[in-house]
C-alpha cells in the first residue's frame, strides 16, 4: 500500500512514516503543507493519503479542505484525517458524498499502533473509519426524548460500532457474539430510528451520522 502523508509536525511526521514503513507499507511521499500534499498526491498516485486537519498558514482546516480538494481530484482517493480534537463537522464533511473510502481519527488513536494501521487499511479498501470518541460524543448528546432513547444498551454499544464503520462480523467479534444477534440488533436500531435499512456499510455509517447529528 502506497501512502501520502501531510503532517505540519516533523515529529508526528516522521513517527507516522516509521510505523507505517515497519508494517511493510510504503510512504511515497511525506510533507507538511498543503501544495507539496496536493502535488504529491498527483505525482504519486497513493492508495490512501493522511492528512492532518489544521496545517498552515491558518492552522485551521486546510487539512481538511485539501483533503476535500484531493478526492475531487482524484476521485475515489481514500483518505485518513487525523486531528487533536473531537469536531463533529470534518467527520459530516468527509462523510458527505457517500462513496466511502473515509476516517478520522484523533492523533492519540496513532499510538494505538495495530488499531490505527485497521483503520487505514479499512479506508484504503473503501471502507470508513471514525474515530470511537467522536461517535461517543455524538450519543451522549443526545436527549434521551430523541429515538435513541429507545434503544437497548446492547443496540447502542452496536450503533457505536457501527458507526465507526465496522462490519456485522467484526461487531460480533468485539461484542462477542454471533452475527446473527448483531443482524437482529441492526434490524431492530434501523426500526427505532426510523431508518431503511442497508448492507452498504458506507451508506449506513453515513445513514446512522447523519440521524445522530440531527
Amino acid at each position: 500500500m502506497r501512502v501520502v502523508i501531510v503532517e505540519d509536525s516533523l515529529l508526528i511526521r516522521e513517527g507516522l512514516t516509521r510505523l507505517l514503513e515497519a508494517s511493510g507499507e510504503s510512504v511515497a511521499a511525506a510533507v507538511g503543507n498543503v501544495p507539496e500534499f496536493l502535488a504529491a498526491v498527483d505525482e504519486q498516485s497513493p492508495d490512501v493519503a493522511i492528512v492532518d486537519v489544521r496545517l498552515p498558514p491558518s492552522f485551521t482546516d486546510e487539512g481538511l479542505r485539501a483533503a476535500l480538494q484531493a478526492r475531487q481530484d482524484n476521485p475515489g482517493l481514500p483518505v485518513l484525517v487525523l486531528s487533536q480534537y473531537v469536531e463533529q463537522l470534518y467527520a459530516r464533511e468527509l462523510l458527505a458524498d457517500g462513496s466511502g473510502g473515509v476516517g478520522y481519527l484523533l492523533k492519540d488513536r496513532v499510538l494505538e499502533g495495530d488499531q490505527f494501521l485497521d483503520a487505514i487499511a479499512r479506508v484504503a479498501d473503501g471502507g470508513t473509519a471514525m474515530d470511537p470518541e467522536v461517535i461517543s460524543r455524538l450519543l451522549g448528546r443526545q436527549s434521551r426524548s430523541q429515538p435513541l432513547g429507545r434503544l437497548s444498551p446492547r443496540e447502542r454499544e452496536v450503533l457505536a460500532l457501527m458507526a465507526e464503520g465496522r462490519s456485522n462480523a467484526a461487531i460480533a467479534q468485539r461484542l462477542i457474539v454471533s452475527e446473527r444477534a448483531v443482524a437482529k440488533h441492526t434490524s431492530a436500531i434501523f426500526t427505532k430510528l426510523d431508518m431503511a435499512p442497508s448492507d452498504d456499510d458506507n451508506r449506513r455509517v453515513l445513514a446512522v451520522l447523519t440521524y445522530l447529528e440531527r
